[in-house]
């Protein structure tokens, strides 16, 4: 996709130390037809209205021939439920919900606080003879991931092999300014070698199962019946990449959000109960997921005053949609005591993030712990260097000094 517009300025690389002024002048006309098709929704109500539109589709096979050749996912393989529209994506949706969350496991997440917790300590701990440290490095990315490798049983020591695939798929996931075949082959290869690996996972537990979410998506078998192996592999990769790239950027892009605010970050660190509603804002504020994937038109749709054609795609740009003043007052204020804090920070509709429990209670201790434990934190480089997805955006490096860290309780 090349743009010269307003849309193009925010997917280059330039515009992603700060869209949102640009996410202002994109919002002027709620929706912009592109010039290859597309078309972008900015405005918080247009997006809501068709998250929840049974007229748009997350399944990109149903876009046309001439669309044949972005983002449609790898051929050969089964699509993640998060590709599919229902009733295909209500039944695996539901059945990864059964060792997930409520109603199965409706405990799951509160329950695992003590270990959450204990990880984020160790962390913490072991920056104690430090006064210089990436954040990111340190504390946002090893947290997720040691809990999603934990959840599905993948062994940590693999951890270097499926971050380099995830990350490759991630950058090349939604709208883009580079070659958009390039990205494609780029993407085909990474998925590839991770459904190849989690393919082999799947063998072993199904030959000896252990208490992982990988094995009881494998071993689970009711009237609706159970997943079959290629779709607990297609669901996995998408919890492997999910439970722990997004809640990277949270997580880190929360940390950044708060040094530039150390009023905030005292407040917090006197009273911890504050976390609650600071996650919630960073949500609306400084969102982990910009873009979700492209949706698709299965009928002429009119937004306002243009109509959006069977067949096109559809980019909707949640975090524009977040700072929209025609919903949220003050929008550009970073406010953790805001009221009624309605945002898109999960998406919305049937796809709405089944993570997000999880995302927040990681996120909330998180950074609860780093705002109590690191003394007189500062920015060494302020913007700091971004990764290069516009679409799950976040920095890449977060270099903090600090004159020490306080104990563990």
């Amino acid at each position: 996709m090349t743009e010269n517009g307003v849309f193009g300025r925010i997917l280059a690389h330039g515009g992603r130390t700060d869209p949102y002024p640009l996410y202002a002048e994109l919002r002027t006309t709620p929706v912009t037809p592109l010039e290859d098709g597309s078309y972008v929704v900015s405005t918080y109500r247009e997006i809501v209205a068709l998250l929840h539109d049974p007229r748009v589709s997350s399944d990109r096979r149903n876009l046309p021939e001439t669309f044949a050749g972005r983002e449609t996912g790898v051929a050969g393989r089964s699509p993640a439920f998060i590709a599919l529209d229902p009733p295909h994506h209500d039944r695996l949706r539901r059945l990864t919900m059964r060792h997930f969350g409520p109603p199965g496991t409706p405990g799951l997440v509160e329950g695992m606080r003590p270990e959450l917790t204990a990880i984020v300590t160790g962390l913490i701990d072991a920056l104690a003879d430090r006064t210089r440290a990436d954040i990111v490095e340190t504390v946002a990315y090893p947290f997720p991931v040691t809990v999603i490798c934990r959840l599905l049983g993948v062994p940590y020591e693999d951890e270097p092999r499926f971050h380099a695939w995830s990350t490759e798929i991630v950058e090349t996931i939604g709208p883009g300014e580079d070659d958009m075949a390039e990205r494609q082959r780029r993407r085909e290869r990474a998925a590839s070698a991770l459904s190849e690996y989690l393919g082999g996972l799947a063998d072993a537990r199904r030959r000896a199962p252990g208490d992982d979410l990988i094995s009881g998506l494998l071993t689970h078998d009711d009237a609706e019946g159970g997943m079959s192996v290629a779709e607990v592999v297609s669901t996995a990769t998408l919890l492997l990449i999910a439970g722990h790239e997004t809640t990277v950027n949270l997580i880190a892009g929360g940390m950044l959000t708060l040094l530039r605010h150390p009023e905030v970050l005292e407040r917090l660190r006197r009273d911890p109960g504050l976390v609650i509603g600071t996650v919630e804002e960073l949500l609306r504020y400084e969102p982990p997921v910009h873009f979700p994937a492209t949706r698709v038109a299965l009928d002429d749709i009119t937004v306002g005053d243009v109509t959006i054609p069977r067949g096109a795609p559809i980019v909707l740009a949640l975090a524009a949609g977040n700072r929209d003043p025609d919903h949220v007052r003050a929008p550009e204020r970073f406010d953790p005591c805001r009221e009624a804090n309605e945002h898109l920070g999960f998406g919305g509709g049937v796809h709405y993030c089944f993570g997000a429990p999880l995302a927040r209670l990681e996120a909330q201790i998180a950074l609860g712990e780093l705002a109590r434990r690191l003394r007189g934190p500062r920015l060494v480089a302020d913007p700091p260097p971004y990764r290069p997805s516009a679409a799950l955006r976040g920095p890449r490096r977060l270099l903090v000094d600090f004159d020490g860290v306080n104990p563990a309780r």
